[in-house]
């Protein structure tokens, strides 16, 4: 009654009351929904900090693994090898797929083999024996004693290695001249030999030092300049540079065949590496050339094939591989999409490299406090599951193409299958810019090209043959940098090509480069430079002495 009895009595101060009091209500509703956008505002805000922290913080853990892993780049063991009984090490949730690799490396039954005996080894018996005899006086033959003449009752030998140093010396091309001494009418003379560079002072012999020196050896010219002005001689680099220059046209036709004969093996591995030209027309001395290699796959007549080119497309290994038909074995680049995606050609991948990601990602986990959590991370468990089909190949080594296959498909297969299983309950576990994520995308993306080593026992598991091929010239890469001009990279692709096609077939370089450059340049028929191909070489010819 009190509240009825402060109403107004009139109806026009009544609603005056009203609209006041419904302006003030009004006003404390749009203050109420001001604040809950200030509210709501400063949640927004909250949100995205949180997120732009969180950002922060795997960018951060990801600068961290990199970080960790160029230490361990830089300073660590480079070998990708563990110790055996760390095979298999997993978290407890994953015990069951864990065990797949586990028992089919039990499985796997190990050949009795023979314990090498340690100490020196033997010199080889090819070497030519100089035996020096170290004797007692005449006066000391004879018995402290009794003074009866001593008696020779055996003899003790050591044998020592020596080396005699490279020396030189001049070989005098004599041709003696004829004529008729009556009617005094034509000279006769026997021809000059043919010679690998014609009117130059350099024997078959001595360009294939040089050639060695700098193909096999890693020597760049200039320091075998001071070396040949060491024993006797002064050669400028530019000369030797020449020279083989010279050489590398001169063996281009054995170079066509080489390449031919790899196409046609139905299996070839393919790489590249980074290779700097100074002098390249339309180009900037600093602009990156690449040397792509070409090995044959299989072990019955190994080839290798390197090629200098300006670019690292897709379409130079089209052209390198043009007309080839069967197995090619690459990495990940982008680059063989398209001639490994062609008919005829059955792109397979790289177990290696796949191992590789996962190796960097756990040496970028690191070690110390966080050694336990490394031994279940995901970059652990994938480089054991990949550790487990090593295991396997490992005992197939000796094996035979046919051999390898039925066996893969016994034991390999089943861990794959395995590993599969693994692989797809793991992907989206990890941050996927994570190095453990790029590890399991990559894994992922070449899973169609890594199972395809079941379908032919001549696969191996990785591209590390291709690889070995490339160790050499990076090696040199070291000493000399660069090549001067599009001529000399050329001219080092094809003798890379022979030298390592060489030794690829167990032929000493040396001995081989000298026998070419002898009889290539009497080379007239199609025969006669098939038979200079190092694996249709008859070895008989190869002397050394």
């Amino acid at each position: 009654m009190d509240v009825v009895e402060k109403l107004p009595d009139s109806v026009e101060a009544l609603r005056a009351l009203v609209l006041e009091r419904g302006a003030e209500l009004l006003g404390r509703d749009a203050a109420l929904r001001e604040r809950d956008a200030e509210i709501e505002a400063r949640d927004t805000k909250i949100q995205e900090r949180d997120a732009e922290l969180d950002a922060r913080d795997a960018e951060i853990t990801q600068l961290r693994e990199y970080l960790r892993l160029l230490r361990h780049q830089h300073f660590g063991q480079k070998s990708e090898k563990a110790h055996p009984d760390q095979l298999s090490i997993f978290n407890e949730a994953e015990q069951q797929l864990a065990a797949a690799p586990a028992k089919d490396a039990d499985e796997i039954p190990v050949p009795a083999h023979t314990r090498k005996k340690g100490g020196r080894r033997p010199l080889p018996e090819s070497l030519p024996v100089v035996e020096v005899l170290h004797d007692l006086a005449e006066s000391e033959k004879v018995c402290a004693h009794d003074g009866t003449r001593l008696v020779e009752i055996g003899r003790e030998q050591s044998e020592q290695l020596e080396i005699l140093p490279a020396k030189l010396r001049r070989v005098r091309q004599i041709r003696p001249k004829y004529a008729c001494p009556t009617c005094k009418q034509g000279v006769r003379v026997a021809p000059a030999p043919p010679q690998p560079i014609p009117k130059s002072i350099a024997s078959p012999a001595l360009l294939a030092h040089v050639a060695t020196q700098k193909f096999v050896d890693g020597m760049p010219l200039y320091r075998q300049e001071v070396a040949l002005k060491r024993i006797g001689v002064e050669l400028p680099r530019s000369t030797l540079a020449f020279w083989m220059v010279k050489l590398g046209h001169l063996v281009q036709p054995l170079v066509n065949l080489l390449h031919d004969d790899l196409l046609a093996t139905g299996f070839v591995q393919c790489d590249e590496t980074r290779f700097q030209v100074l002098k390249e027309p339309g180009r900037k001395a600093t602009s990156l050339s690449y040397l792509w290699v070409l090995r044959a796959g299989g072990r019955g007549q190994p080839g290798v094939i390197y090629h200098d080119d300006p670019s690292r497309e897709g379409e130079v290994a089209e052209r390198l591989l043009e007309g080839f038909q069967g197995y090619l074995q690459t990495d990940g680049y982008a680059g063989y999409h398209t001639i490994g995606s062609q008919k005829g050609i059955v792109h397979v991948g790289c177990f290696a490299h796949a191992r590789r990601k996962f190796h960097e990602a756990l040496k970028a986990q690191g070690g110390g406090k966080k050694a336990k959590r490394v031994k279940g991370s995901k970059a652990q468990q994938g480089f054991d599951w990949i550790r487990a089909l090593y295991a396997v190949e490992k005992k197939l080594r000796d094996a035979t193409p046919q051999e390898r296959y039925h066996a893969r498909l016994e034991q390999t297969k089943p861990i794959l299958d395995e590993m599969r299983v693994w692989l797809d309950a793991s992907l989206g576990s990890v941050a996927p810019q994570s190095l453990t994520g790029k590890a399991l995308t990559y894994l992922d993306n070449q899973w169609p090209k890594l199972v395809r080593v079941l379908e032919d026992g001549r696969l191996p598991l990785d591209t590390n043959d291709v690889e070995n091929s490339i160790r050499p010239f990076v090696v040199g890469r070291k000493a000399w940098l660069f090549a001067d001009t599009v001529a000399g990279a050329e001219a080092s692709a094809n003798l890379y090509s022979l030298v390592e096609t060489a030794k690829a077939n167990g032929i000493e370089p040396f001995a081989y480069l000298r026998h070419l450059f002898t009889a290539l340049p009497k080379a007239t028929r199609l025969d006669d430079f098939e038979a200079l191909l190092p694996s249709r070489l008859d070895r008989s010819l190869l002397n050394l002495d």
